[in-house]
């Protein structure tokens, strides 16, 4: 067996443990707690604009059309 440590080996061997580094750091996740990955994930979604609320005159005219029918039944009873 070779006892005296060659230069290609140290290389190697340094060269091994940087990639095992590397892959250990891939596995790592960048958030602590899921309310941080929730709040992330939230801010990205918004800033993607699937957020927006689709402008719609449907609630509008169907609370006008209630009041009108509202009114017009204390209208009618009165």
């Amino acid at each position: 067996m070779n006892t005296v440590p060659s230069h290609s080996a140290n290389a190697a061997l340094m060269s091994l443990e940087a990639a095992a580094a590397a892959a250990r750091g891939g596995f790592a996740c960048m958030f602590s707690t899921s309310d941080e990955y929730e709040t992330a994930l939230i801010l990205e979604r918004r800033a993607q604009g699937r957020y927006d609320a689709a402008r719609s005159r449907w609630p509008l005219a169907m609370f006008a059309g209630c009041t009108l029918m509202v009114a017009g039944t204390v209208l009618l009873f009165s």
